[in-house]
């Protein structure tokens, strides 16, 4: 059986994506290998011990396009509307709250956070099928 254990983002500028997925959700750093041409840095929360993966390519000096084939991450809290508030109080790219319905039933709440290279996040209010 697989088990899921990253998923990685290519990002332009290392400090700003640690300060961002630091500040946003709590991921710290739980690896750092560096290579002649590119670095990896895998972050982690203490919650999960699934990894975000950045991708530092040393000679990139243009950010990445992203394309129309990149969906999201995405992370539950426990009380959306406060998170919503201190990524607005912090100045972290937050989108309006949303919510998606199903059969006349909401799904999930959830608004969208961009990091510095322009990925999405959906941050989502647990629960439900999203615990």
């Amino acid at each position: 059986m697989a088990k899921p254990v990253h998923s990685m983002i290519r990002v332009l500028d290392e400090a700003r994506s640690l300060e961002f997925y630091r500040k946003a959700f709590g991921l710290e750093p739980a690896d750092r290998l560096a290579f002649a041409d590119f670095t990896l840095i895998y972050l982690r929360h203490p919650s999960s011990p699934f990894e975000l993966e950045l991708t530092v390519n040393n000679d990139r000096t243009a950010p990445y396009q992203l394309g129309d084939g990149y969906g999201h991450l995405a992370v539950v809290v426990d009380d959306l509307a406060a998170e919503h508030a201190r990524f607005e109080r912090e100045g972290l790219m937050a989108g309006p709250l949303r919510e998606l319905k199903h059969d006349g039933a909401t799904l999930a709440a959830f608004f969208f956070a961009t990091d510095p290279d322009g990925y999405k996040i959906e941050v989502i209010q647990k629960g439900g099928r999203f615990e």
